[in-house]
């Protein structure tokens, strides 16, 4: 063993901490880098325990990657609890009720060439002060790192996760709801039938690969709206579901095959769980305030750290803390009671709870899921995202149009009328004189340039997104 400097091992590796955990090219994540990653995490903040829970996605290389970490545990004297392929919610969960630290090795919804590795301590996913932690650490580090052999996967955590929600819900609670579930290479594919079974649904499945899909529920791919709305006419359906690749952000579609909008999913789930205070991002749909049905909305940076660090600042007693992202994934900040039926906290982003809350929400008002919003202001979002992207070209970008105000106006939204207010919470957030709001912001999980947009429209979001995205195209090839 030799004590080495996590910061001087991964320097030169590419594989870097985004919104949530650590990501890069799956050929820069060697088995050092990993194994530094995850002997950063335990050596520094996972405390004295004798034991982690450790599991992965569906990705090809994940459990390679699992396996150099399952190293780091075993030559740290603690055993390692396998999952196997799990939602990283689930296996949060599993951590969470063991009062065990866990890492999750996922790339979330990024493209299978890149992977990733999620780390949670025993109160919870790990927090920006706490990845500092990790890269200014000292670890003990072994001349030679030969990957560990996974253990036998431990059942129980997925079984856990599935009784979670049956506990909740009720085992008739979705009675005579047909769902479409389109599979593809999500790691919740099998348990999300078994939980909408157990829950009373008949469920149709759609769309299953054992090739990787980067399923981006913020930026959905052109190919999955046609499909989508070629299955709702093909079959009858009340509602189509799906995730990304580690279940931790849902699709969810209406009866038309219509996919609704991750920040619009997250008011609904708010409004099923009666929440007092909700915690968002920025780049999320101002419905959330103006639709009168929270006490306090309070916005964040982009990424759950953020969020979670909201929810924990907003937890007072007898109130009911939840967040949510414009990707779709829901946090629960405090325990809920519905019903005389109880749900435990579960801080980290989740598909699964929305995904019934919004079924069970159509089911108790008698209505489609399309019916749900219909009630809501006239917001409307859209986001789309310009891959291969340098992060050092977006923040030239963002910087100049700073400087000079009229390519502001003229680059974002030039028909929107004067600038009102710009917002530098995260990336660079611009509301006009009409009402339209446009925000550029650089990925912190790969090379690309995200754009989120707002108006009164969905037609005029979506132009707004498209529009603003050609125009930055340009300037960036025309110097």
């Amino acid at each position: 063993m030799s004590v080495s400097r996590v910061e001087e091992i991964i320097s030169h590796s590419n594989v870097h901490f985004g919104t949530s955990g650590a990501r890069g090219l799956v050929a820069d994540m060697t088995n050092e880098v990993c194994y530094t990653y995850a002997a950063a995490f335990i050596q520094n903040l996972a405390g004295n325990v004798s034991q982690f829970v450790l599991g992965h996605d569906l990705r090809p290389s994940s459990p390679s990657i699992a396996a150099a970490c399952a190293a780091a545990i075993e030559d740290s004297g603690c055993k390692v609890i396998y999952a196997g392929a799990l939602p990283t919610p689930a296996l949060a969960f599993y951590a969470a009720q063991l009062r065990l630290p866990a890492l999750v090795v996922t790339g979330s919804h990024i493209p299978f060439d890149r992977n990733g590795i999620k780390f949670y301590r025993v109160e919870g996913e790990i927090s920006k002060a706490d990845e500092v932690a990790m890269l200014s650490a000292m670890i003990d580090l072994p001349g030679k790192i030969t990957p560990a052999i996974l253990p036998e996967v431990d059942e129980r955590a997925g079984q856990a996760y599935i009784q979670r929600y049956l506990d909740f819900f009720g085992s008739d609670a979705l009675e005579g709801v047909r769902v479409a579930v389109y599979e593809h290479s999500s790691v919740a594919r099998d348990l999300l039938r078994s939980i909408l079974e157990g829950l009373g649904a008949t469920v149709i499945s759609l769309g299953r690969t054992d090739i990787f899909v980067p399923i981006d529920t913020e930026a959905v791919r052109s190919e999955d709206v046609a499909q989508a709305r070629k299955w709702a006419g093909e079959n009858s359906f009340d509602a189509i579901v799906s995730t990304d690749g580690d279940a931790d952000r849902p699709l969810i579609g209406d009866e038309r095959g219509q996919w609704l909008r991750g920040d619009v999913v997250g008011i609904l789930c708010a409004q099923y769980l009666c929440a007092d205070v909700v915690v968002t991002p920025v780049s999320s749909n101002t419905a959330v305030e103006k639709c009168g049905s929270f006490k306090s909305v309070v916005r964040t940076r982009i990424g759950s750290p953020y969020v979670i660090a909201g929810m924990e600042s907003a937890l007072t007693q007898n109130a009911i803390v939840v967040g949510y992202e414009a990707n779709g994934g829901f946090l629960l900040g405090s325990d809920v009671i519905r019903q005389s039926r109880y749900m435990a906290a579960l801080p980290t982003r989740d598909a699964i709870l929305p995904m019934l809350a919004l079924l069970c929400l159509a089911s108790e008002r008698q209505c489609k899921l399309s019916e749900l919003t219909k009630d809501f202001p006239a917001r409307y979002t859209a986001s789309d995202r310009l891959q291969n992207f340098a992060a050092k070209k977006s923040q030239e970008i963002l910087a100049r149009m700073l400087e000079e105000p009229l390519l502001l106006n003229s680059t974002l939204a030039p028909q929107s009328g004067r600038v009102l207010s710009v917002d530098q919470t995260d990336g660079l957030r611009v509301t006009f004189e009409s009402g339209d709001i446009v925000h550029l912001r650089p990925s912190g999980n790969a090379p690309e340039l995200r754009c989120y947009s707002e108006s009164d429209s969905p037609e005029l979001a979506q132009m707004l997104c498209n529009a603003c995205l050609g125009r930055v195209r340009i300037q960036a090839q025309t110097g």
